[in-house]
């Protein structure tokens, strides 16, 4: 996999994550430090194929382009364009696509425990005015699959918070779930 790197005028292909690190190390405004070098790297070790922007400063970002192209002219025509992972030979599976989603509704009787994240409508006293807060909620329920667990969650809040409050999706990063094991 190759990486193609853009800062303004400025851009390059490279081959390995030490070479665009170096790239980056060679333009000033950007400002590489440990931080920014860890985070290249785990994007670069990644399956995810995403364009992937980091802030340089206000409205100022780098982007960062995993390809399959071999040269830049190859790149700028767009003929190692990334096509959609097939089913893995011998098994009927997708290849990373759906794997949170098979996991979210997969059937497995037992306790769950889910952790949500979502945006509580709460009054200030000292105004009477109202805000959104960001909530973390973890709750062990019986539950039917993950979605179940979800879905749970969702109604017990539902009666117990002021009904603006927002929601996240199931299938969101604001989610999470863990099968804890059978009932008895």
């Amino acid at each position: 996999m190759n990486l193609y790197i853009r800062y303004f005028d400025k851009e390059t292909l490279v081959y390995s994550a030490d070479e665009a690190i170096d790239f980056l190390c060679s333009i000033p405004d950007v400002g590489m430090n440990p931080q920014i070098e860890a985070d290249v790297r785990e994007y670069i070790d990644s399956d995810v194929y995403y364009p992937k922007r980091y802030k340089v400063r206000p409205r100022v970002y780098f982007i960062i382009i995993k390809t399959e192209a071999s040269t830049m002219l190859d790149f700028k025509q767009k003929k190692a364009l990334r096509s959609n992972p097939m089913p893995m030979q011998g098994n009927d599976r997708k290849v990373n696509t759906n794997i949170a989603v098979n996991r979210l509704n997969e059937e497995r009787q037992g306790w769950y425990e889910g952790a949500l994240d979502f945006k509580r409508v709460v009054m200030i006293a000292a105004t009477g005015k109202h805000e959104y807060r960001d909530t973390h909620f973890v709750a062990r329920c019986k539950a039917l699959s993950g979605l179940d667990c979800y879905n749970r969650i969702v109604e017990h809040l539902r009666d117990r918070v002021d009904s603006r409050s927002q929601f996240p999706s199931a299938k969101g990063k604001n989610f999470k779930f863990k099968y804890l094991g059978m009932w008895k």
